[in-house]
């Protein structure tokens, strides 16, 4: 072998042993509440000497914080966990590598070395903040995981397969569809962790707090507890949370129109419904060669109207423990239904009784303040309240969302449903509606739904906005 090859090879090893330091550290850091000196030291060592800052192996510093001190880094931790393919780049970087390795670590160790005890506002609020670091690392906005926001690779084009194997990270791009429930379940440990009615009573705590479905499922629990100023504070918050998902929500709903164009209807004109390119072709005749002007006689609008017929939808949501997110989700989309034309909305939340929350339909905030989460499943008595509401059965939409988990009596509520569904009624029925879109459904109802014809479909609030839009066009 000649002399600059082993010289190469030497330079291999030695960077694949820095980078293995700095995960072996990752490892016992996240494993082993001891501190393991030689890995610390070793660490230091290799992050000093490729120029990298030594509040990365601080766990108390938050990303936020190296990033305000050093800008340049910003870049590299987007998309970070977003990897190149191999036969693309070229030979591998080794001392890229490394780097990398460095900066992976801060964040896999901020994020999921939460440790144990009780947490403040400001660990909550530093925690949300790198949480959304991380997601950026895999290419989407902050909260884009968590959330059911952009999909996994929004601001980076996409994983690739393989991800991160091609620029030193470890292959996580086969998990990352368990990633943003895995921060969900992170996060709602901290807030349970948290002395919260403490935290809203003070003025300056509470302000430090970002609403997340966590942080409301605790509220919503706990505001028979809550009075004064720490109700105020819970109030503000949940208000916070309903106004950040309805905008998402309210785009999903607008992206396609309800119903089909009317053009018995005649366009109206103002400039927004102009159609520029049917005016400019028909109009064509009038071109002056001379004058190189097109002199237009006859404008042309685009038909806006839609035809539609008035529709009746039904939600029943399972308001039991397990089914706070699909709460949330369902009646800030119940809110934004009942705002289009001729649909009349009706929601029910039931558990071991049922609750008719039609009167404030157009108002989650106050919808939600009204359910009482937790207890157990009685479906019957839901249906009990959901039957006399359906006049016109095939102008009737039955949205059903729960993980139909009965209190042993499963064949009642299913011999409803199914009388329902035979006389003319849309039966929709939903394992969740979560934002990541996790779903767990009895599988006995699960396999009876589907040889009904109507299958549980996908818990992801997209897919429910997708059918209840199909219902009414």
């Amino acid at each position: 072998m000649s002399e600059p090859m082993r010289e190469s090879m030497s330079e291999v090893d030695f960077q694949e042993n820095r980078r293995q330091v700095l995960y072996w550290r990752l490892l016992a850091r996240l494993f082993d509440h001891e501190e393991q000196a030689a890995l610390e030291s070793s660490s230091a060592a290799v992050v000093t000497d490729i120029g990298l800052p030594r509040e990365l192996l601080d766990q108390r510093t938050s990303v936020d914080s190296v990033v305000q001190r050093h800008p340049e880094l910003a870049a590299e931790f987007d998309g970070l966990m977003v990897g190149e393919d191999e036969d693309e780049v070229g030979p591998r970087d080794r001392a890229a590598e490394v780097r990398r390795a460095a900066l992976v670590s801060k964040i896999l160790l901020n994020v999921f070395a939460t440790g144990s005890g009780s947490v403040s506002a400001e660990q909550l609020s530093r925690w949300q903040s790198d949480a959304g670091w991380l997601e950026r690392a895999f290419g989407c906005p902050p909260g884009g995981l968590r959330s059911g926001g952009p999909g996994v690779g929004a601001m980076h084009g996409g994983v690739p397969s393989g991800a991160g194997a091609g620029a030193g990270v470890p292959d996580l791009s086969n998990l990352i569809p368990a990633i943003g429930s895995e921060l969900g379940d992170l996060e709602a440990d901290l807030v349970s962790r948290m002395r919260l009615r403490e935290v809203l009573a003070d003025p300056h705590l509470a302000a430090r707090l970002t609403p997340s479905m966590s942080l409301v499922e605790q509220l919503l629990r706990d505001k028979g507890n809550l009075s004064g100023l720490a109700l105020a504070n819970a109030k503000a918050l949940i208000r916070r949370y309903i106004d950040e998902v309805a905008e998402v929500l309210r785009t999903e709903v607008e992206k396609s129109s309800v119903g089909a164009l009317d053009r018995s209807v005649p366009p109206k004109r103002v400039f927004r419904n102009l159609d520029l390119d049917r005016t400019i072709w028909k109009n064509l005749t009038n071109w002056s060669p001379e004058e190189e002007r097109l002199y237009v006689d006859h404008l042309y609008y685009r038909h806006t109207a839609r035809r539609t017929t008035p529709q009746r939808l039904i939600v029943v949501v399972d308001q039991s423990g397990s089914m706070t997110d699909s709460m949330v989700n369902c009646t800030i989309l119940a809110s934004i239904f009942a705002g289009l034309p001729k649909v009349d909305v009706h929601l029910i939340a039931y558990d071991t009784r049922a609750v008719d929350l039609t009167p404030w339909v157009s108002d989650p905030f106050e919808m939600l303040l009204r359910t009482n989460l937790g207890g157990g499943n009685d479906g019957p008595v839901a249906m009990a309240m959901a039957r006399p509401k359906i006049a016109e059965p095939r102008s009737t939409c039955l949205v059903w969302i729960s993980d139909f988990y009965e209190f042993d009596r499963s064949q009642p509520l299913f011999d409803a449903i199914c009388e329902v569904y035979r006389s003319g009624v849309r039966f929709i029925p939903v394992g969740s509606v979560t934002s990541s879109g996790r779903q767990e459904v009895n599988p006995w109802f699960r396999e009876r739904f589907k040889d009904l014809g109507t299958p549980v479909i996908s818990g992801h609030i997209s897919k429910l906005v997708h059918e209840l839009k199909t219902f009414l066009a």
